[in-house]
């Protein structure tokens, strides 16, 4: 399956990672040589999907800058001046591997929280079914795999449910069914909300209210959850956020390595 949008909450300010850069807003914090966004993006791309919504908000003038002059930022370029104010002459010296990437970059505010980013950048996702995650984790997810499981079960989401420590939303699930999302609990066991939805537009229309709305995981979420109208896509495999030091190092250790898990092109 392919053009299918996806949706990425890139405005949070990511103060628990502020040691890494104070300057860089998080989904630009660096996986090698390239920002985090890109890497997720890459892996939906690896699968068909280069339709692209993405929520800016803290700092998004300076995403809105790497895309704008993205080759410039990315490739080798030679520049030859100019005696005259025809500015110089630009060639680039690679083939730019993201051709046909399409982009919205949607401002939905510096202080605003996931439901609103999302409903106010509802205006740019199409009817039917999008996918939507956060813009600073990576993981090995199969996108096919999710997709195909989501359009199976005729729900209005899908959540993708891992198993690392519980400091995130956590899943209390019945078969497939998930009865009840619990946003951030003390003590979390089994699974926990690893993003990596798929989700009907009906939901954003039903579920979110209006540009007001507080976080996508509290009322939105919980709500389709006691309305039964959310499903897992239980993944065993590599996720991992990038909110501490030591997340930020461990995935520039295994890209450096080359040995990242979510790395699915050439």
């Amino acid at each position: 399956m392919s053009d299918i949008q996806v949706i990425i909450l890139c405005g949070g300010q990511g103060t628990r990672i502020r040691d890494v850069s104070e300057i860089l807003p998080k989904p630009m914090l660096p996986v090698g040589d390239r920002p985090i966004l890109w890497h997720i993006m890459k892996r939906y791309a690896s699968y068909g999907h280069t339709d692209f919504v993405l929520c800016l908000g803290y700092k998004g003038h300076m995403i809105k800058d790497f895309f704008m002059n993205y080759r410039s930022h990315v490739e080798d370029m030679f520049v030859r001046l100019q005696p005259d104010a025809t500015g110089p002459e630009i060639k680039f010296l690679e083939p730019c591997d993201e051709v046909g990437w399409g982009i919205y970059l949607a401002e939905t505010g510096d202080e605003t929280q996931t439901g609103s980013r999302v409903k106010r950048a509802a205006k740019y996702i199409e009817d039917g079914t999008f996918m939507l995650t956060y813009g600073d984790g990576v993981g090995d997810v199969d996108i096919d795999a999710l997709l195909k499981f989501h359009k199976a079960h005729g729900k209005l989401v899908t959540v993708t449910g891992v198993r690392p420590p519980g400091r995130f939303g956590e899943l209390e699930v019945d078969g497939d069914e998930v009865k009840v999302f619990s946003e951030k609990p003390q003590a979390a066991g089994g699974l926990i909300n690893g993003g990596f939805f798929v989700m009907e537009r009906e939901f954003v229309d039903r579920y979110i209210l209006d540009d007001t709305t507080m976080a996508l995981e509290l009322e939105p979420l919980k709500n389709c959850a006691l309305d039964g109208e959310m499903r897992v896509f239980i993944h065993d495999g590599f996720w991992q956020p990038m909110d501490t030091l030591r997340e930020y190092h461990l995935l520039n250790d295994l890209w450096a390595a080359g040995t990242a898990p979510w790395k699915s092109w050439d």
